[in-house]
């Protein structure tokens, strides 16, 4: 009886070390579909065409860096890193570009375009548009004097949108510190990864109508000079001046560096939901660790970038490989 009892739990105990070393090799190998060299065979020039369109449309506009890098930001928080936010308006579609965290102010879209139109000319539907988007954002970083990275690859593109997701899960303006760490973390990203993809805002400018409430309040958290400056070009009374830019660092607007977190020090965060990072909440030491640091920042952006490039990629057989960027083939 004690025999025939042992070998059934040893059966069992062999049993379940199966479906553990199966669960795991299943899981290395969704990790594996993911990989710097994924293109190296199908399409070895992928990565220096893309570079070129990137550097290209930088070179004619310093903005677009920074719009690049809120792209693939604002695609990986919607559905995972899946090019959803490249999708246009469509009978089965409602635009993600309709979500107030989009409208009028994502930017990039005729880039990424250009860059796939180049790629397709090459290699015709073997590199997606999402995995394009992540190239993009680390070539406009390394443009502009910020971090470099190895991106991996191997994503593959949705079939379908989200404005709904899109509204809930992008970043608010007036979002509070607890709830961008909650959203951040909902992501699989820390509350150092929010602060240090926060960083971006090194480079970049903001619409009027994103920081007037800000510059306008007369708070305790804000530099009065600083608001005062930011008022000649954006006026109390809206709509008036919408859409007049102001930067979103004043003092090195084009290069990507770690004056961001000196302007929070001083209370000179453009955007409300920049100088919540310190405020007197948990953040406060890592924007001072990066005000001071520049290369703890640089090292922790590129680490950042990966990571989000990580959430929830279409790979292997799922989703599609689009012929153009805004539309379902």
């Amino acid at each position: 009886m004690t025999t025939a009892v042992g070998n059934s739990l040893s059966f069992v105990a062999g049993r379940a070390a199966v479906v553990v070393m199966l669960l795991l090799l299943f899981s290395s190998a969704c990790q594996a579909q993911l990989s710097s060299t994924f293109y190296e065979n199908t399409c070895p020039n992928a990565l220096s065409t893309i570079r070129t369109a990137i550097r290209t449309a930088i070179a004619r506009e310093r903005r677009m860096a920074a719009s690049l890098i809120r792209l693939h930001f604002h695609d990986c928080f919607v559905q995972g890193c899946d090019a959803s936010i490249l999708l246009d308006d469509a009978p089965s579609i409602t635009s993600e570009k309709n979500a107030l965290q989009n409208k009028d102010s994502a930017r990039g879209f005729e880039v990424i375009d250009k860059a796939k139109s180049d790629v397709e000319k090459i290699c015709p539907g073997v590199v997606s548009c999402a995995d394009i988007l992540a190239v993009a954002a680390r070539d406009a970083s390394e443009y502009v004097g910020g971090p470099s990275w190895t991106v991996k690859l191997g994503r593959r593109d949705s079939t379908t949108a989200s404005v709904s997701l899109a509204a809930s899960q992008l970043p608010l303006l007036t979002a509070s510190l607890e709830s961008l760490i909650d959203l951040f973390r909902s992501k699989g990203l820390s509350a150092r990864d929010m602060v240090a993809l926060s960083g971006s805002h090194t480079i970049g400018q903001a619409q009027c109508a994103t920081f007037r409430d800000r510059i306008y309040s007369n708070g305790s958290d804000i530099d009065a000079g600083f608001a005062s400056t930011r008022r000649r070009n954006c006026p109390a009374t809206r709509p008036n001046g919408d859409g007049n830019l102001a930067p979103l660092d004043l003092v090195t607007p084009n290069s990507f560096d770690n004056n961001y977190f000196k302007n929070l020090l001083q209370k000179k965060g453009l955007l409300q939901s920049d100088q919540v990072l310190f405020s007197g909440g948990s953040t406060d030491n890592i924007v001072t660790e990066y005000s001071r640091n520049p290369s703890t920042f640089s090292s922790d952006f590129a680490s950042a970038m990966i990571k989000m490039g990580d959430i929830e990629p279409l790979t292997g057989s799922d989703g599609i490989i689009r012929r153009i960027c805004n539309a379902v083939n």
